[in-house]
């Protein structure tokens, strides 16, 4: 067996996503079973170097998971010939300088989604990172989770015939950090730093609708900040001028229409944090982060409207429930190792910084259609 070395600059790992998924289950997961089998006798093993403005921290960290090699000072880790890639976890408004000094420095790169906060500056990391013959990635974790991978599995298997519409449904009650502290950074709900729920999730709900349903063609969006005052980490409060929720229709190449609603303020009464139903001329399903479940036509009950008498059929009782078939990893781990392998051995691999600049497209246009009350078409990106 012959063991090689991939040193990975990982900047943004004292936040919680940069630490727990990409660190934690995926990295130092893919260590735990081995390394990353990738034929013929050779195994790719990663080693992270832990890049961040607080030193302690990351050394508190590093000594946790018996890492050795921690810095504070980008530019010269990013001069080290032996640092193969680097990754960005950071917040949105640190992100394309960064990634612009790697691409400089000759380093493949994969990052956290948004890739920046507009169009421009997302285009110009793919322009960039093209010229510099890197290879690129952008993590697209949503569409690896289980119960939208068997959506997929039913979406490729023509179950639902001519598919007409998608609602989905996310977000949970953030609490604004006065009687309980928030489960979110602050800067989340302040638009001057990269904060705000459309720049977050729109991103995500276009590489989801593209890799299942077809490219987003047009939206019309409303973004609204329903709660205008919070309480940061050091307990002070502040204006948050960020929306946290957002209201979108999105229209899709083929003809379908998508309605997906985004909340940082909303009280969960669905199964899980988010769901998406699908409805089609031969089936429906709906599907979560984990759970996907389907009702064909054949089985399809015939209600009929009557506001005077209580409903007597348990309407959640007539889905079927789609079966795992198989071991799901965990999303992020799943997408490392094929850019893991995309890097060792020229796989292919088309999630790169020209499909997250879609997503800051798809943001841009939604902040433009709320600020503007009107539809936009979404013109289709190339380098």
């Amino acid at each position: 067996m012959t063991r090689r070395t991939v040193r990975i600059a990982m900047n943004g790992v004292t936040g919680r996503m940069g630490y727990r998924q990409h660190l934690v289950r995926s990295l130092l997961a893919i260590r735990e079973q081995g390394g990353l089998d990738l034929g013929d006798g050779d195994v790719l093993w990663p080693e992270p170097v832990l890049v961040g403005r607080r030193e302690h921290a990351l050394r508190e960290i590093a000594g946790r998971h018996g890492l050795t090699h921690v810095a504070t000072d980008l530019g010269a880790v990013l001069a080290d010939d032996s640092i193969d890639i680097y990754f960005d976890a950071q917040v949105t408004s640190a992100r394309v300088s960064a990634i612009r000094q790697a691409v400089a420095a000759g380093k493949h790169i994969y990052t956290e989604k948004p890739t920046a906060t507009d169009l421009a500056g997302a285009l110009e990391l793919a322009r960039l990172a093209d010229a510099a013959g890197i290879k690129h990635g952008v993590v697209q974790d949503k569409i690896f989770l289980p119960g939208l991978l068997k959506l997929k599995r039913l979406v490729d298997g023509g179950f639902f015939g001519r598919i007409l519409s998608v609602r989905g449904e996310f977000g949970y009650w953030v609490f604004e950090g006065d009687w309980q502290e928030a489960q979110r950074p602050s800067w989340n709900y302040r638009a001057e730093d990269g904060g705000g729920i459309v720049v977050d999730m729109f991103p995500h709900w276009e590489y989801v609708l593209h890799e299942l349903f077809g490219r987003v063609t047009g939206v019309t969006a409303h973004a609204a900040t329903h709660i205008p005052r919070r309480w940061d980490e050091r307990g002070k409060q502040y204006d948050a001028t960020a929306d946290d929720s957002a209201y979108g229709i999105f229209q899709l190449e083929g003809g379908a229409v998508a309605q997906i609603n985004s909340s940082w303020a909303v009280r969960v009464m669905r199964d899980e944090l988010v769901e998406f139903q699908v409805d089609g001329t031969h089936g429906s399903a709906v599907a979560g982060l984990r759970r996907c479940r389907a009702q064909h036509r054949s089985a399809t009950p015939k209600p009929v409207w009557n506001p005077d008498l209580p409903a007597t059929e348990s309407f959640r009782d007539q889905w079927q429930e789609v079966p795992d078939n198989g071991e799901f990893e965990n999303g992020f781990k799943a997408q490392w190792e094929l850019f893991l392998r995309h890097v060792a051995l020229d796989e292919p691999y088309h999630w790169d910084l020209l499909a997250g600049a879609r997503g800051a497209q798809l943001a841009e246009l939604g902040l433009k259609s709320s600020a503007e009350g009107r539809r936009f078409e979404v013109p289709e990106l190339s380098l």
